[in-house]
């Protein structure tokens, strides 16, 4: 008979992910390599994916933090474009305080900036067609701005007031705009993935030129969704973007916890088939660039692209959450690639077209614009008054076919109005 093992000091242990930095640390990211020759080379779009396995592993990147724009990767995009794109980003910003400091005072239940990530959604937007779906997450505000979409709407919703085109039916952020190609957020972010994903699927059946680009943060590559969508994009050539938005936290747990201390989120896509990217989410022409890349390959019959934009998340996960209680305060500004606007802002100087002067008019014209936009929409109504939306819209739009149990509640409801 076989004696049992001896304990030893030698035996497994559970291993949980532990961030490097807590509150009182002083962060140190020497750790992470920005690359000085702006690698990897840009390959022809239609090319085979495993022509892009080092591109899941290096960084892409344009904008040097001196201002020049450099490498295969630049899209050379023109004075206007570019000028655009700092507008579209300060007022995404700007609605994002705006927003931020009313619902401390009670105005609205939630809210979710994106802070460090505008370059993300506005590059994003731009590189590709507005009749192209958008599967979102909550910090793509600007995406819709990119897109042209009421700001006045965007904060009714908020607000879930009279002027809510959803009547009051959602949380506050997870906008809904059909005309605009933004489908209806999910909070429980995997499911986007296999919406984008099966929406694709769909327009290459119907030989469409359309295309879907769909979003997650680094943590929900946890859940099986993720997979799943990897899947089918391989396996049907799906025309669509998966796009990870590595922001380093999800809501208090470090990107560590979905395995990201191992190979990066792009990566994953590799052992699907799938083509990768990975690039600098804090530069948007690296962005613009890659987008430009994925949507190309799609577009053409080359399938699927995971795109991984390495950023950081510089405010709070959202108003509920506080990120001081499990990071330093000033970690954000030690992060080496910096910040969005700040790069773009430097780029534009480096041209000849911008200067200080001119960003700080523009940073309080986007103050301004956002504040008066924001009173005419609190005039429909907050949370902390009337709200003014029509009680009997809660009966609406939510089945086609309403059960007969809430179409008797529906007749008590009107009997006791009148």
């Amino acid at each position: 008979m076989a004696k049992a093992p001896k304990p030893s000091s030698n035996r497994s242990r559970l291993y949980v992910p532990e961030p490097q930095f807590r509150p009182g640390d002083t962060p140190d990211y020497s750790h992470i390599s920005v690359p000085a020759d702006h690698t990897p080379a840009r390959p022809d779009p239609l090319c085979d994916h495993h022509e892009t396995a080092e591109h899941a592993l290096k960084l892409i990147r344009v904008l040097r933090f001196n201002g020049d724009a450099v490498g295969e990767w630049d899209p050379k995009l023109s004075t206007d474009a570019l000028l655009g794109a700092m507008n579209d980003m300060m007022m995404t910003r700007a609605m994002d305080e705006r927003m931020f400091n009313m619902q401390r005072q009670g105005k609205m239940s939630f809210y979710m900036k994106s802070t460090g990530e505008e370059a993300v959604s506005v590059g994003h937007a731009m590189a590709l067609k507005n009749s192209d779906m958008i599967f979102p997450t909550y910090r793509q505000q600007g995406i819709l701005i990119n897109r042209g979409a009421s700001i006045k709407e965007m904060m009714c919703q908020c607000l879930s007031n009279s002027g809510d085109p959803l009547d009051g039916k959602s949380i506050p952020v997870l906008y809904s705009f059909k005309k605009h190609g933004f489908f209806s957020i999910s909070g429980n972010l995997g499911t986007q993935l296999i919406q984008g994903v099966g929406w694709a699927m769909a327009c290459a059946y119907k030989n469409e030129d359309g295309i879907a680009s769909v979003f997650t943060g680094e943590g929900a590559t946890a859940e099986g969704d993720f997979h799943y969508a990897l899947n089918f994009a391989s396996t049907y050539r799906a025309p669509c973007i998966i796009n990870v938005v590595n922001n380093q936290w999800a809501i208090s747990s470090f990107q560590g916890i979905a395995a990201g201390e191992g190979e990066t989120f792009a990566a994953r896509g590799s052992g699907y088939g799938l083509a990768t990217l990975r690039v600098d989410g804090n530069d948007i022409l690296a962005v613009y660039a890659a987008t430009k890349w994925a949507a190309e390959r799609a577009r053409k019959g080359g399938g699927a692209t995971l795109i991984e934009h390495f950023t950081y998340r510089q405010a709070g996960h959202s108003t509920s959450d506080d990120p001081s209680q499990y990071r330093p305060k000033d970690e954000a500004e030690h992060w080496p690639f910096g910040d969005p606007v700040e790069r773009l802002k430097t780029h534009l100087i480096k041209l000849g077209v911008w200067s200080e002067e001119q960003h700080e008019e523009l940073a309080k014209t986007c103050k301004t614009e956002i504040r008066e936009i924001y009173k005419s929409a609190e005039a429909m109504g907050n949370l902390s008054g009337a709200t003014h939306v029509n009680d009997y819209t809660m009966f609406e739009q939510v089945y086609e076919h309403p059960p007969e149990h809430l179409e008797a509640q529906r007749r008590m409801f009107t009997q006791e109005l009148d």
